[in-house]
């Protein structure tokens, strides 16, 4: 089964990876040991991670390292703008009538 970005980052224990990773590529056993679950539980989260692109192994040497890869975060960043500019729009307004409100309740004061 081809997964996507979007249910890669469904699951709060992957976007938990994410999270670590993004601040410092990170060994598969170092990712491990961040979480109390198995070694095997973080492996498939892993997996799943990197068959979406989210997550990319850059060998040194002997080791592993994961890293995020921040272009495919992208995607769900572009999916999320218009409801952020939606939200943001109905917030300003909300604003400007509790301002008007206000201005109109301290008039009624004096």
């Amino acid at each position: 089964m081809r997964r996507d970005v979007f249910q890669a980052i469904a699951d709060p224990t992957r976007r938990d990876i994410i999270g670590l990773i993004a601040k410092n590529p990170m060994t598969p056993n170092a990712v491990a040991d961040a979480f109390d679950v198995s070694r095997q539980a973080i492996s498939k989260h892993m997996q799943i991670l990197l068959e979406c692109g989210l997550l990319a192994i850059n060998p040194q040497g002997r080791e592993r390292y994961y890293t995020v890869q921040p272009k495919k975060l992208a995607e769900v960043a572009d999916w999320i703008e218009p409801f952020r500019k939606m939200w943001e729009d109905r917030f300003d307004k909300l604003d400007n009538i509790i301002n008007t409100l206000k201005n109109e309740n301290h008039g009624n004061q004096k």
